[in-house]
């Protein structure tokens, strides 16, 4: 069910040791974006997800339900993961947390089978409080240099115009398989962690047709006349986003939360703020909270030595969860 091997150590473990640097683009703080790519925090309290892995027009999808479905009706919830991807523990125990309060969930694979590298890797090993020698300070830039680049690599090959018809297949398939669910809640839900982030937000917007089918690149300009499908979601909440623009929360048109995260390099302050201001201005219902002193990737469920860390992971959870069920 589970890939055990995708759950690492926690993010913030990665600070103790001193030549552990990030690999992902414009991230300058220590590996603090595992979660956001290719390393899970560790599960919590040795949890065992209970949901299942079907597929869905081809694509892999974790599937999990409220205990009494579908004898009480739920609400649908599309979520969609960073790059460690539907086999992570985590994501998967995820998922369940959100089907024990009354949601059938639908976590799936954005990647077709290609998620994230992993983003926790040691290039020498030593002690946090000494200072590297300028040896071990070349081999850090060289270790970035190449994580960095790897990412890039895995980027490049998950764009808008291979994740979003992907996607919009599953949901297809989604209204037809858990109607009841569907209907139940007035459409879907959605919630996005780090690279699912943006898609939630591409989901709750109005895009054009070639766009929503892969045909274009979004940031290009569309032929005149050109059909909009309209969002697909009927309400969003997202974590710690990475790759989103001012535009993606620009153009969204359905109620969002957002989570973030002070001094993230990976979801700056100018691009937050001008998306926060442009959905002030349009007048969508939207919330936003800044949580301080926690790592890129701390809302996805998993352990952390720092306590402090555990109870914003909760604290965001429950303003997602809450900000869902008053929509």
């Amino acid at each position: 069910m589970a890939d055990e091997e995708v759950a690492t150590k926690a993010p913030e473990s990665d600070a103790t040791e001193a030549q552990n640097v990030s690999g992902i683009p414009g991230d300058t703080k220590p590996d603090q974006g595992a979660a956001s790519m290719g390393a899970d925090s560790l599960a919590a309290g040795g949890e065992t997800p209970t949901g299942e892995i079907t597929k869905f027009h081809d694509i892999e999808v974790y599937v999990t339900k409220p205990a009494d479905y579908p004898h009480s009706p739920c609400k649908l919830l599309l979520l969609l993961t960073g790059g460690t991807g539907i086999h992570s523990t985590n994501n998967q125990l995820q998922a369940d947390k959100y089907a024990t309060e009354g949601f059938l969930v639908v976590m799936p694979d954005q990647f077709a089978g290609d998620p994230a590298p992993s983003a926790t890797t040691t290039a020498t090993q030593g002690q946090a409080d000494e200072q590297p020698s300028l040896i071990e300070q070349v081999k850090l830039g060289v270790a970035g240099i190449a994580k960095s680049f790897t990412i890039d690599m895995w980027l490049a090959r998950h764009t808008p115009e291979k994740v979003l018809p992907l996607l919009n297949n599953v949901i297809t398939s989604v209204k037809e398989e858990f109607a009841d669910a569907v209907a139940n809640g007035g459409g879907i839900y959605a919630v996005g962690y780090c690279f699912g982030a943006k898609y939630a937000l591409m989901l709750g917007s109005d895009l054009h047709k070639d766009v929503a089918a892969g045909q274009r690149d979004p940031a290009t300009e569309a032929e005149e006349g050109m059909a909009k499908q309209g969002p697909q979601i009927k309400c969003g909440a997202i974590a710690h986003a990475t790759g989103v623009s001012k535009e993606d929360m620009a153009n969204c048109e359905v109620p969002t939360c957002v989570v973030a995260v002070e001094d993230d390099p990976l979801f700056p302050d100018h691009v937050r703020n001008a998306g926060l201001e442009a959905m002030k201005t349009k007048g969508l219902d939207h919330q936003f909270k800044v949580y301080t002193d926690v790592p890129h990737g701390f809302a996805v469920m998993g352990s952390y030595e720092d306590q402090s860390i555990m109870t914003k992971q909760t604290e965001a959870y429950d303003q997602m969860l809450a900000w869902l069920k008053a929509h």
